[in-house]
């Protein structure tokens, strides 16, 4: 089964490329490897959620709304790479790389990230197992509550 089938067989359908916000390109190859642009959890041109990650507060962003959100941003990157090089000739998801806009005591980082680990699961299976770095930040573009780049082997 190819990943387009695969892709169609859990009825995900990879949205346009999310057009850069500057100076950059959605990915680039270099020999076998593709890499990402960060990518925002954007679906139709605007943030599934807004703002800082933290449980329990008003005005926040919910771990688990972050998470879906993840998802997302992953999604954007499998489109970016299907732009570039398509879907199907993906070996290996290498690495994952997110950034969680964080709240001040918020440590949930890893939960987060693994919306867009799990969605990689469930379309690559033993091919989507990847090294992944999951990071606090302060702030992220246009108030994004996460952010995800990812690696692939071609």
């Amino acid at each position: 089964m190819t990943w387009s089938e695969r892709l169609t067989e859990l009825n995900i359908v990879l949205p346009k490329v999310v057009a850069p916000l500057a100076a950059y390109v959605p990915a680039v190859q270099s020999g076998n490897l593709v890499y990402t642009s960060g990518q925002l959890p954007m679906l139709g041109g605007e943030l599934t959620a807004h703002g800082k990650v933290s449980e329990g507060a008003e005005g926040v962003v919910r771990p688990d709304v972050a998470a879906d959100a993840a998802r997302f941003c992953a999604l954007n990157a499998l489109a970016a790479i299907d732009a570039l090089v398509g879907i199907d000739s993906i070996k290996r998801i290498v690495k994952v790389v997110g950034f969680v806009a964080s709240a001040p005591g918020f440590t949930g980082q890893p939960a987060v990230i693994n919306g867009a680990s799990h969605l990689l699961g469930e379309i690559f299976g033993e091919a989507g197992a990847h090294a992944r770095s999951a990071v606090g930040v302060a702030e992220l573009p246009l108030g994004a509550p996460v952010e995800v780049e990812l690696i692939v082997e071609v």
